[in-house]
């Protein structure tokens, strides 16, 4: 009897709902908003958070790197001005044959971000990054051959001048689909064969990683002039050695870089999701003030909607004592109309999860990231909404429960 009861005055409320729709429309939309800000910005947020895990898991966790200290003229805690120092080849080609904890070592070396690659009759734009890497440097920096192969140790070694590059170098060196392995393309004023290419990794935050050309290390020297600072990776076989193996190749760097006990490091090391994690903990910030917004904008909305529900007691006296005089008891017409409430809220509920996923998901498009359902944002959205209309309605409800079905059949 109760479930029949209950379908009933959800037929009611639809029926009041589209007898009044222009009102109600607005209260709908009022709660649609407030529910809409909240997904849409924390759906944003998600959507960051992804594209910078899935971005810096291109390295993996138990990786970290060697590279000159970045902030030149900076002071240590004597007030002593701490030296930016370049790594240099010799000092990154001892610590790879003498760092003893198991893991893979690669040195690399940044040569270029604004060159241009030809072949024949086409060309790049002058955009392309050039970087040269030795043999392990694909499996310590996460990427992955698409075609073709890596370098090998001979190839390093004898400074062979051979190339991986991006897939978008591909597309716009190759656009007839021929295959590139073995073509002779020209970087610089220097010939090279292609041996590989890389898999499509697409672009974040601006930078593509599709439109990088990698060279042998040794071949990358000649780009580079005297003062050209190599970086080092390093993973560890065992993640979970990973404060160890870096502690150890703080002590063995310092010992190559010739400084004291007294010194400062001059040089850095930084584990390769420092960053995306020190983002992620700011980011939180925003989660706090988006959320506090959403709810001041639900608050709006909930008295909106209790003013609705107040005035459509008003006008109803009539409807309400035409139920009681036919035997309606007052707790059937307070469910009714809190059942009312409720149902206004949860379509506003549902109108704004749905507008606010699809607005927060552009940053995800923007970002070239995964889409982003945020399940439990989602489920605290309607369940918001379900708080404002059980919140708004129980005063027009009592109010509407305690009318006298003689004065309300009087009502015009």
């Amino acid at each position: 009897m109760d479930l029949k009861i209950t379908n009933e005055n959800i037929n009611i409320a639809i029926q009041s709902i589209r007898s009044h729709m222009l009102r109600t429309t607005l209260t709908i939309l009022i709660i649609a908003f407030g529910i809409m800000a909240l997904t849409s910005i924390l759906t944003s947020i998600e959507s960051i958070k992804s594209s910078l895990r899935e971005n810096f898991s291109m390295m993996g966790s138990n990786t970290f790197t060697i590279s000159k200290y970045r902030i030149s003229g900076s002071r240590n805690s004597h007030g002593k001005r701490i030296e930016s120092e370049p790594v240099s080849w010799e000092q990154a080609n001892e610590f790879k044959n003498r760092y003893k904890i198991p893991s893979k070592v690669s040195i690399f070396l940044h040569t270029s971000g604004a060159s241009t690659i030809k072949r024949e009759l086409y060309k790049t734009n002058p955009n392309i990054a050039i970087m040269g890497i030795d043999e392990n440097y694909l499996v310590t920096s996460g990427q992955e051959i698409g075609l073709g192969r890596s370098f090998s140790k001979n190839e390093i070694d004898n400074c062979k001048n051979v190339t991986i590059i991006g897939s978008e170098i591909k597309e716009k060196l190759f656009p007839s689909g021929e295959n590139p392995l073995g073509k002779q393309i020209t970087i610089g004023s220097k010939h090279f064969i292609v041996v590989g290419i890389m898999k499509q990794k697409g672009s974040s935050f601006g930078f593509s990683g599709d439109n990088s050309c990698l060279i042998p290390v040794t071949v990358a020297r000649q780009f580079g002039g005297s003062n050209s600072s190599f970086n080092i990776n390093v993973m560890p076989s065992d993640v979970n050695m990973l404060s160890y193996a870096t502690d150890e190749a703080t002590g063995l760097f310092r010992t190559i870089r010739k400084q004291s006990a007294k010194d400062e490091n001059n040089f850095e090391i930084r584990k390769s999701d420092n960053l995306a994690n020190t983002l992620i903990e700011n980011i939180k910030f925003i989660t706090i003030a988006a959320t506090i917004i959403g709810l001041i904008t639900l608050l709006g909305a909930s008295i909106g909607l209790m003013n609705i529900m107040l005035v459509s007691v008003s006008e109803r006296k009539r409807e309400i004592g035409v139920r009681k005089a036919m035997g309606a008891t007052s707790k059937a017409i307070h469910n009714q109309f809190l059942i009312e409430s409720i149902v206004i809220g949860q379509i506003g509920g549902i109108v704004g999860v749905l507008l606010g996923v699809l607005a927060g998901n552009i940053i995800s498009i923007i970002l070239k990231s995964s889409f982003i359902i945020p399940w439990g944002w989602i489920l605290l959205g309607i369940f918001l909404t379900l708080i404002v209309g059980i919140l708004s309605g129980l005063i027009p409800a009592s109010k509407a429960a305690k009318l006298d079905p003689i004065e309300s059949l009087r009502y015009e």
